[in-house]
């Protein structure tokens, strides 16, 4: 490849346009013999790869960057940026509903649809643009909102969570950016999502599992919470009930699968009991909540909750507890 094209390529993570390939001298005659012989592959009309740099961003899973790009480059409009659930895949905030459009972008002038893609037109501020990489991306707060004001809630207090965990975003920045959005469609929406957000979840279940909760009826538990006995740090307990002294743990696969800070499985089931027991001896009570209680079997768990929860709590405490200002952002 001609030392000009690999620049314009790698200033796109691999993506040039034929625009790109003319300035390096390369005539259609060529450009359509590199495309069937299969060296160069066509992303969009007038959007290529080189085989290779496609093949390793397949490798390394960046190949929704690469479609992202290409549309950019497709569009060719400067006042665009990728955002909604496209933007929130890029800056690692989940999304559990997929986009059926494909790329999102908005733009303040135009409405399109295309294959693969949708641009919708919308209002943005130069406080709403951030710059990744080749990207021109809406910033987590704005994106966060186009999420809620589109996806189910639960979806979008997953998302608000994660991305104040993981300090992505913070809390008057997601209020500043609801405020603005209120009138627009599904506005409403994003403002219930944020009523509901909570940094200090730990991971999706944490949160599908204290929505659950909420969803019942129950009381609104506390996150994070340091139980001390004698000054010593007994646990950090997920939820807690402070009246009834009542923990609630969230147990997700992923704890035993791929358990952080260098442990293995058996390691954290030792850990686990231990930590129970000993809470247990100081008359806390413990509700363990798995992803797949959050369905069918919820009765099952509600049940003895609200049980627990109709109790007095211990009298003479012998612990005390404290909520974390902050969740940790768990790397394994």
């Amino acid at each position: 490849m001609h030392p000009l094209l690999r620049a314009a390529a790698e200033r796109s993570a691999g993506v040039f346009t034929a625009a790109d390939a003319a300035r390096a001298g390369y005539a259609h005659p060529e450009i359509r013999h590199l495309l069937s012989s299969g060296r160069w592959r066509r992303l969009r009309r007038g959007v290529y790869v080189a085989a290779e740099d496609l093949a390793r961003a397949e490798e390394g899973g960046r190949r929704f960057q690469l479609d992202c790009l290409s549309v950019l480059l497709a569009l060719d409009r400067p006042g665009a940026a990728l955002s909604h659930g496209s933007a929130a895949r890029l800056t690692g905030l989940p999304s559990r509903t997929p986009d059926d459009a494909g790329v999102r972008l908005t733009d303040p002038e135009h409405n399109r649809r295309g294959r693969g893609f949708r641009m919708t037109r919308a209002p943005l501020d130069p406080g709403e643009i951030r710059t990744l990489g080749a990207f021109r991306i809406t910033s987590p707060a704005r994106t966060l909102v186009d999420v809620a004001r589109e996806r189910p809630l639960e979806d979008a207090v997953v998302a608000m969570d994660a991305g104040l965990l993981a300090g992505k975003v913070r809390f008057d920045e997601l209020a500043a950016a609801v405020d603005r959005a209120r009138r627009w469609p599904g506005g409403p929406r994003a403002a219930r999502a944020l009523s509901l957000a909570d940094g200090r979840a730990e991971s999706p279940l944490e949160t599908r599992g204290r929505l659950r909760l909420v969803g019942a009826g129950l009381p609104a538990p506390e996150l994070q919470v340091e139980i001390r006995t004698r000054g010593r740090l007994v646990a950090v307990v997920d939820a807690w009930f402070d009246d009834a002294a009542v923990a609630v743990e969230f147990d997700g696969r992923v704890k035993y699968t791929d358990p952080w800070r260098g442990r293995d499985a058996a390691q954290v089931l030792w850990e686990e009991k231990r930590r129970e027991d000993e809470l247990r001896a100081l008359d806390i009570g413990i509700v363990r909540i798995t992803d797949g209680d959050l369905g069918e079997r919820w009765p099952r768990v509600e049940e003895p909750l609200r049980q627990l929860l109709g109790r007095r709590g211990p009298v003479d405490r012998r612990f005390s507890a404290t909520p974390r200002r902050d969740g940790v952002w768990r790397v394994s």
